[in-house]
């Protein structure tokens, strides 16, 4: 089902904080609207997850493919 969600609920479905997620529309990685506030549709956000899935968003300004070293350095 396709909902709206605001800045706030984005972020808890993405595990940031809320000014993670306006960086991310700041910067035009994650598309919203405004309705008073900013918000994100379920479309938008699933549709962001996929396209960006095996990316380092560490630089917004300079995304890259994630690399298999730094996975590895995380765990």
């Amino acid at each position: 089902m396709n909902r709206l969600h605001t800045v706030p609920e984005v972020a808890k479905i993405l595990g940031v904080n809320n000014n993670a997620v306006y960086d991310l529309i700041r910067y035009g990685h994650l598309k919203a609207l405004k309705l008073g506030r900013l918000k994100v549709s379920t479309f938008e956000l699933e549709d962001f997850m996929k396209r960006n899935a095996g990316k380092d968003f560490s630089d917004l300004k300079n995304v890259t493919d994630l690399r298999i070293e730094e996975v590895k350095s995380c765990s």
